[in-house]
């Protein structure tokens, strides 16, 4: 059983002993830990998750960039979709594709704002299977950065436990590259992890690959490095800290402690005085999908986004 497997199978026992004292756990405690049932649904979860709205959730940005604090807007789309296992992309006919087909949770991350002049729009996309038993590890995540100065576009695929990592870029020294790096947890797939284990991630030293917009920003090749996870609780919502023991980057997680678990705000911090910074505005349930029409422009004041 696999490093990342194992640290998944503890969520349970964590989300046991969340309000006792917090305790770290090292690669060799979680090997002795029996696997179990990690993401049992519920009527709950599937009553919400099953639907057929996606869950839209706006924030009030404040995004460190360049040395200064950028106002600016991001948008959280959580919705299930059923998924290619072998192609990673959503299927047209998932009743024509069983033995390829996995339900999974798709978070798009969408963050607007602007650098004096011109503007940044970043989307990350990340694709976590419901069933992490059986498919313990995020298949698919993708950040596409587009501003004046060129774009750039960043692609890990799941596959033979590695990922598989392809990268596009208009600088010189970052792009067009592939390669392979083994599996670990991604800090793009915390938030879709959260949603679906109960509102609880690992605690305690493991190995993360740092996120595809810090990658791009600090200009890091992709790579898994040591980070701890901690967290503290208040009567409605659990903190959960990142620290990055090898770089200068923490990240911090505030989580609504009771289902559906919703992320309330978050923080990044680099180390450069400069605090990035998103909090809740607005969470509604839609199938945004089908309002296209002009008619539809209303949910998007009743969203509270920027005009």
């Amino acid at each position: 059983m696999n490093q990342l497997l194992k640290v998944f199978c503890v969520l349970g026992i964590f989300s046991v002993i969340g309000c006792q004292q917090e305790k770290t756990v090292s690669t060799d405690q979680i090997s002795s830990i029996k696997e179990k049932d990690i993401t049992p649904t519920t009527n709950q979860f599937n009553t919400y998750w099953y639907s057929g709205k996606a869950e839209l959730n706006s924030y009030e940005l404040k995004q460190s960039r360049y040395g200064e604090i950028r106002e600016g807007e991001v948008v959280l789309v959580f919705v299930t979709e059923p998924f290619s296992i072998g192609k990673q992309v959503k299927l047209d006919n998932p009743q024509d594709a069983e033995k390829d087909n996995v339900t999974v949770m798709k978070l798009n991350n969408i963050r607007k704002f602007n650098t004096g002049i011109y503007d940044y729009s970043i989307v990350t996309s990340t694709f976590t299977p419901i069933d992490l038993k059986k498919y313990p590890h995020t298949l698919k995540s993708n950040t596409s950065i587009q501003e004046w100065c060129g774009h750039t576009f960043t692609q890990l695929n799941f596959k033979d436990q590695n990922y598989n990592i392809k990268q596009f870029s208009y600088f010189e020294a970052e792009g067009d590259t592939e390669t392979n790096i083994p599996v670990a947890l991604l800090e793009d797939e915390l938030m879709t992890l959260i949603r679906l284990n109960k509102g609880q991630l690992p605690l305690g030293e493991i190995d993360m690959i740092f996120s595809t917009i810090y990658s791009r920003f600090a200009h890091h090749d992709l790579k898994a490095t040591k980070a701890k996870i901690s967290k503290t609780e208040t009567d409605t919502i659990v903190t959960f800290n990142i620290v990055y023991l090898k770089y200068n980057r923490q990240v911090s997680i505030d989580v609504q402690k009771e289902f559906p678990y919703k992320i309330l705000s978050w923080t990044e911090d680099d180390g450069d005085g400069l605090i990035t910074e998103a909090r809740l505005k607005k969470s509604i349930n839609e199938p945004y999908w089908n309002q296209k029409s002009l008619k539809d422009e209303a949910k998007r004041e009743e969203l509270q986004l920027i005009k």
